[in-house]
């Protein structure tokens, strides 16, 4: 189950809290949250679902106190509704016990900092393609960023054989690796292609079956964070010139 990974316990109880009654089930249905979790809309999300997806197998079931579960929906219930998702009934808050010991509370303190690093939060404007207006600019965009790619995207015939409607077309151009090692750049890309439907969905909005885009962002941990992202057009010589000219400029200190 992708979603409960790391999360401190490797067995749990069937059914679950949310009714479901086999681990084939529930690891189906929780492969929808995944994206969400990518957005790291509050810092306790995985451990709230994973306590109604995965309850850890003791001898009575350890549900989420009503407190986790309301911080983490006014956190997260914003972002799905940008998406045309409402908070899901089945995850009424009121349902659950209030805090005391025999629930699962915030382990954050309801904070959003990460080894002492702000988490980047979710946005329903992730990825929006931008304008490239002027060389000089994407240049600079280019030196704050930690790695540069030029990727095609292809649209899935069929989504169901992977979390993403799109594929990493055989060619893919890096401007600036930075962190990532050689090897691993495809691999890292289909994963962020796997768990961030939010910002594929504002790339591709206009470009349906897919196309060529130049994407920017930072590195944090195993997890690539695309934080502009521009359409590959033929009209668009900004972008272009700042492509050429990068092999060969400097960046400022």
């Amino acid at each position: 189950m992708a979603l409960c990974q790391n999360i401190g316990y490797d067995t749990m109880r069937m059914p679950n809290l949310l009714g479901h009654e086999s681990p084939a089930e529930a690891v189906q249905q929780s492969a929808s949250w995944l994206p969400l979790l990518a957005r790291e809309c509050h810092p306790d999300a995985r451990i709230f679902l994973c306590s109604l997806f995965a309850p850890i197998c003791l001898d009575r079931f350890i549900s989420p106190c009503k407190s986790l579960c309301e911080s983490v929906r006014d956190s997260c219930a914003p972002i799905m509704s940008c998406y045309g998702y409402p908070w899901p009934e089945i995850l009424r808050c009121d349902q659950y016990p209030a805090d005391h010991l025999m629930c699962i509370s915030s382990i954050n303190n309801s904070t959003v900092h990460t080894g002492g690093r702000r988490a980047p939060q979710a946005s329903c404007r992730d990825c929006e393609l931008e304008e490239a207006s002027s060389s000089k600019d994407v240049l600079e965009t280019f030196c704050r960023s930690e790695f540069v790619l030029k990727l095609r995207l292809k649209r899935l015939k069929d989504s169901l054989v992977s979390l993403s409607q799109f594929s990493l077309a055989a060619k893919l151009d890096v401007l600036k690796h930075g962190p990532l090692l050689g090897g691993e750049i495809r691999s890292r890309i289909e994963l962020w292609l796997e768990r961030d439907a939010t910002c594929l969905r504002n790339m591709t909005r206009h470009h349906p079956q897919g196309g060529t885009f130049l994407v920017t962002g930072t590195v944090q941990g195993e997890r690539l964070v695309v934080n502009k992202a521009f359409a590959w057009q033929r009209r668009d010589k900004n972008l272009k010139a700042a492509a050429r000219k990068w092999k060969h400029h400097r960046c400022r200190s």
